[in-house]
């Protein structure tokens, strides 16, 4: 049964849209075919994490409006079998777009694919509604920064209150050595702040920066810490009990046994 998945923040630049990238090139690898929304309207990035910048030429809403046909609008990634990718106007914002008309295109596509996963614009907006009221689950991305675990605790009461409940957190950037001098929050406050389950969290890699800017997910970097952290949240997406890898015995992925 196909599900879908809003990847969602309270703050900009946390890392929703690398989250998305690697997360669908990772159960991309492992078989399943996935169909990446860019639901970033105005300001979508989507298409550059994923290498495919130079391929698009039809939107979502062009597809909504009959402008062109799905087949037309959809990317099919050529490095990476069972990958998919549709793009958000650039010429619009979240106030422009029919909220039940994307749901019920989201809702034509989910026989087409087995994960459709879709990267939800920062805040609370028209574009977060838009993308929630299609989704079945939400991940919240969050750094372990104040301001950003603050939003990410209004982003799931908003979500609660709109009904969704199937909700989980992904705490991006992780510092171990900032943590264990106290110069960062650690992964308890703030699953005690946000109260979700946590499904994963990421060190903080600047390997990332460049695959973002080359267009390549580092999810199938095995031997990048930052790779294999989300390939394990792909996994556990997928219901996968994940062996915990000796790098997590020192704390950073400890809660994942409870």
């Amino acid at each position: 049964m196909t599900e879908v998945i809003a990847v969602v923040s309270g703050k900009g630049g946390v890392g929703k849209t690398t989250t998305t990238a690697n997360i669908g090139t990772a159960l991309a690898s492992m078989g399943h075919k996935v169909l990446l929304i860019d639901g970033d309207v105005g300001l979508r990035n989507l298409d550059i994490s994923l290498g495919m910048q130079d391929r698009v030429v039809y939107h979502f809403l062009d597809v909504m409006q009959g402008v062109c046909k799905f087949s037309d609008a959809v990317i099919v990634d050529d490095r990476y079998a069972g990958l998919n990718f549709l793009s958000a106007p650039h010429n619009a914002n979240g106030a422009d777009i029919d909220k039940e008309g994307f749901r019920s295109l989201v809702d034509s596509l989910r026989s087409h694919y087995d994960y459709i996963i879709i990267d939800c614009a920062a805040g609370i907006d028209d574009s977060f509604v838009m993308a929630s009221l299609a989704a079945d689950r939400a991940i919240i991305v969050s750094t372990p920064e104040l301001i950003s675990i603050r939003d990410a605790d209004c982003v799931a009461a908003r979500l609660e209150g709109m009904g969704l409940t199937n909700v989980f957190l992904i705490i991006n950037r992780i510092n171990i050595d900032m943590i264990k001098k106290g110069d960062m929050i650690d992964i308890d406050t703030i699953m005690n702040t946000v109260a979700v389950p946590l499904i994963g969290a990421v060190p903080d890699d600047s390997a990332v920066t460049v695959s973002n800017n080359r267009g390549r997910p580092v999810v199938l970097s095995t031997k990048l810490r930052c790779g294999m952290a989300f390939l394990n949240i792909a996994k556990r997406i997928l219901g996968k009990k994940v062996p915990i890898l000796k790098d997590e015995k020192k704390g950073l992925f400890g809660l994942f046994k409870r």
